[in-house]
């Protein structure tokens, strides 16, 4: 008769706590729909999405004005112009002078970027974002890519004289020059000169997009990043 008491009351412990944790297993299960489920207004999106570029443009500006920014980072480093050209001048032994050319082409980007805040941020604050909800819900890159589509013809024109000022600081025409010359003089090649300017100014932007949209995907993914609330509940 114990035996049986014992039994029956060990099957109805076993049994109270299979439907405890069932409880607790729909408790979290409700816990996350519920999380899932809370509404964000269209201006909380847009005021999340600004916080994350804001954030992704101070990191890309540190990054890149930083001495060895552009040089040192193969992500963004600027190459030589044209390859076919680089394979010539170094077979003819014009190895060093590439170097000293790549390495003042990724200089004066670097001191570009110095300014280049303010810049970023006033193209931000032209920028509108018609489907935030989308945006939100896109690739890790998808704010960045929203903002550099949406403002690049206006950070063209504010970068372009940034980046003619800091060719001229690092002397960039003294170690083209005799590089696209001594090319030019190769026997049966096109004849080249292109715009450096323009080159650089591209080159530049894009760098400094990468690096926005490297910060971008840290939000999205490392909670940690997540430094403020709106942030927070945002990108939970």
């Amino acid at each position: 008769m114990k035996f049986i008491l014992v039994l029956t009351l060990m099957m109805s412990t076993s049994i109270c706590f299979s439907q405890i944790n069932l409880i607790k297993k729909a408790s979290i299960k409700a816990e996350s729909i519920i999380k899932k489920d809370v509404k964000l207004s269209e201006s909380e999106i847009i005021d999340g999405l600004t916080e994350a570029l804001k954030r992704g443009c101070s990191f890309s500006v540190n990054v890149s004005s930083a001495e060895g920014g552009f040089n040192n980072n193969q992500l963004i480093k600027i190459p030589f112009p044209d390859e076919y050209v680089k394979n010539k001048l170094s077979n003819i032994g014009f190895s060093d002078h590439i170097k000293q050319f790549e390495k003042s082409m990724n200089r004066s980007a670097e001191i570009a970027s110095e300014k280049a805040l303010p810049v970023l941020e006033q193209a931000l604050s032209k920028m509108s974002i018609n489907d935030a909800l989308t945006i939100l819900n896109g690739e890790d890159n998808a704010a960045t890519f929203y903002l550099k589509n949406n403002t690049h013809e206006f950070l063209y024109s504010e970068f372009k004289p940034m980046i003619v000022l800091a060719m001229e600081k690092v002397d960039i025409a003294n170690k083209w020059n005799p590089l696209i010359k001594k090319y030019n003089a190769i026997p049966f090649t096109k004849k080249l000169n292109p715009d450096l300017e323009d080159y650089i100014t591209k080159k530049t932007i894009d760098g400094l997009f990468i690096l926005i949209a490297e910060q971008e995907k840290e939000i999205r993914t490392n909670p940690e990043a997540r430094v403020t609330d709106l942030l927070i509940k945002i990108f939970k």
